[in-house]
Parts: structure tokens; sequence; C-alpha cells
């Protein structure tokens, strides 16, 4: 029998996804934070960069705000309101000292009890390659959780005012090969498709089907495919690592 998979924790309030582009969420986040918000709890995204290197057809400077838009329409889809950006270079991120400042200040500041960020390894299921700036971010992150709640990591983030924040209790990396953790997509599977087809100039520069077929095969497929083992339910899934 194949393992099943153990629910998503509900007892938080807060929650800091954290990824590389815009876009990022919506292929694997979204049905579960449309549920999220539904309930009541509060979502931030923080992306890296703007995407402006993402579209073959435009250059950076008109490709960048075109993308920024596109994903907070995106986020509003599914009751996501607030989104920022770190405006690093896209393509182009390394994980540093200097990344996961940035990551930590964020924490510090919306201070999460679930962090939320995408695939830091090497390949997707040792299949394809997975991208630098994937990596880069997602690893940043599973640090800065830990450099959130430490004083003496960073200190000038809290001469600036931002305190240790060591309440987050799970960071939740979606698209992993590993997952031992999965939320319900039922509510927001439709929200989820609506939500991955705000980011219309971007799929249509990467396929030729029609945006809304694209998205609704996807992101249907992936949630029915999590859901053997999640009881039979659609569902999204994530790798929890606990602190």
């Amino acid at each position: 029998m194949t393992e099943q998979l153990k629910p998503m924790p509900t007892d938080w309030t807060r929650a800091l996804a954290v990824v590389a582009h815009p876009d990022d969420l919506e292929y694997g986040c979204a049905a579960a934070i449309a549920d999220w918000t539904d309930g009541g709890r509060e979502v931030t995204y923080l992306l890296a960069t703007r995407g402006e290197a993402g579209i073959d057809t435009l250059d950076p400077a008109t490709c960048g705000p075109l993308r920024e838009a596109e994903q907070r329409a995106s986020a509003a889809v599914v009751g996501v309101q607030n989104v920022e950006f770190l405006d690093y270079r896209d393509g182009t991120i390394e994980y540093g000292l200097g990344l996961r400042r940035d990551i930590a200040a964020a924490i510090r500041r919306h201070r999460p009890e679930l962090v939320l960020t995408l695939n830091h390894r090497d390949t997707w299921g040792g299949v394809a390659w997975n991208t630098p700036d994937h990596r880069a971010v997602g690893r940043a992150t599973l640090d800065a959780a830990a450099d959130a709640g430490n004083r003496w990591i960073f200190p000038e983030l809290t001469e600036q005012g931002l305190q240790p924040w060591n309440g987050v209790r799970w960071v939740a990396v979606a698209g992993s090969s590993s997952p031992t953790h999965a939320a319900d997509a039922t509510a927001g599977l439709e929200r989820s498709v609506a939500s991955l087809m705000e980011h219309r100039a971007y799929i249509e520069a990467l396929t030729d089907e029609h945006p809304e077929t694209y998205c609704r095969s996807f992101l249907t497929g992936n949630a029915q495919a999590t859901g053997e083992r999640f009881g039979g339910t659609p569902a999204v899934a994530f790798e929890i690592f606990p602190r």
C-alpha cells in the first residue's frame, strides 16, 4: 500500500510564502492558500525577483512590471493582498548571507508560524534539473527560518527595529519529491486554476495550448495524483520541516 500523507497543520494564523518568481506559487500552492485564506488565515507572498527574464520575446524592462502586475492579480484571486518583492535579478540569484538576511528580515517583520517555499533540491524528482533561483531561494528560506529567531545572527536587523521571531513552527516545501503532508485542494482548486491563468503573458509564451486548458490540466492532474496518497481527496503536497 502507498504510504499516505499526513494532513497539513491547521493551528496557525499567519504564513509567509517565499519563492523566486511570479507563478512559482500558482504552480504548486494556490489551491491550499485559497482554502487557508477562506478560513481567516493571513498569507503574505515574498518574491525574490519580478521574473523579468522569464519571457524570451519581452525585454526585462517591459517584462518585469508586467509579471509583477500578473502576480498581484493572481494573488488576489486566492485572497492574498500583501505581495512583496526583494528585487533580485531573475536567473542570477545566489545563495548567501545577503539572501538569508533579506528573508530573515521578512520573517521578523511578518512573524509567521508557517513558512512556505519551493523545491530547494537539485532536481525535480531526479527527472529534470531545478533552476539556480529555486535552489538558492528554497535553501535560504529554510536557513532564514532559524536566522530570524537568533538575535546574534544579523544583529543589524535588531538595530533596524526588527526584533527576533522564533515563532516559525514549520517550513513547508512545495514541489518536493519527498512530501510528508498534504492540504485538501477541493475547495480551492477552481480558484487555483483562475489564479494561474492570471499569468497569461507567461503562459502564452510557454505553450500553444489554450491557457485555461493548460492550467486546468496541470493543476487538476497534480491534485489528483497527490490525492492517491491522501485518501482519494485532491490535494497539494508539501514536505514539512518542523522547528
